[in-house]
């Protein structure tokens, strides 16, 4: 994970130009999706865009991120509470009426993806929605920037989510170029606790 955060930090400025051009129409549902007055949780949370859009929809917003560089950047949004930590200090950030973890459990290795998965569920209110970006496919890789990738497939990502207590909802495929500049497949889906 070490190497996957490195890259980060060095290529902070890049990531925010890359996803500075991404709409998340899976944001818009997901703030529609959330009960009022909500603490949300914004799980890797980057250089904290999406966490800028559900604070500006009046929620209390808490954005973490391994990524120091990521951290910084984050705390500059109005409204958005930056804090660097990892998936292993998902208990404290509890408890939170939804989580948006658009593409940083990825990062996890696959050993521990069902105990993040479980964190998650235990510090989110019931009803809560959570939402998750993995990249598409089996097993683990390092990519040509040094950062470490776990795929899911679609019923394996509904299998995490099920055994810890979520309820998985819509789903939706694709593929985009990343950071790396590769073009890969990818999955996101909506859940409840």
């Amino acid at each position: 994970m070490n190497g996957t955060l490195q890259v980060y930090d060095r290529m902070a400025d890049e990531y925010v130009e890359l996803v500075a051009k991404s709409p998340s129409a899976e944001l818009a549902q997901f703030i529609k999706d959330i009960t009022p007055p909500a603490r949300i949780l914004d799980l890797g949370c980057g250089p904290g865009h999406h966490a800028a859009r559900i604070a500006e929809a009046g929620f209390e917003v808490l954005a973490v991120d391994g990524s120091a560089e990521m951290v910084k950047r984050a705390s500059r949004h109005d409204g958005v509470n930056a804090v660097h930590a990892t998936f292993d200090d998902i208990p404290e950030f509890g408890p939170v009426g939804g989580i948006w973890a658009s593409f940083s459990l990825l990062h996890a290795p696959r050993a521990d993806l069902p105990r993040h998965m479980e964190a998650l569920h235990s510090i989110c209110e019931t009803g809560g929605p959570l939402f998750v970006g993995m990249k598409l496919g089996t097993g683990e890789k390092i990519d040509r920037l040094g950062r470490h990738y776990t795929y899911c497939t679609e019923d394996e990502l509904r299998t995490l989510l099920v055994d810890v207590g979520f309820v998985p909802g819509a789903s939706r495929l694709g593929s985009g170029k990343g950071l790396s500049g590769d073009v890969e497949d990818w999955i996101t889906m909506f859940a409840h606790a």
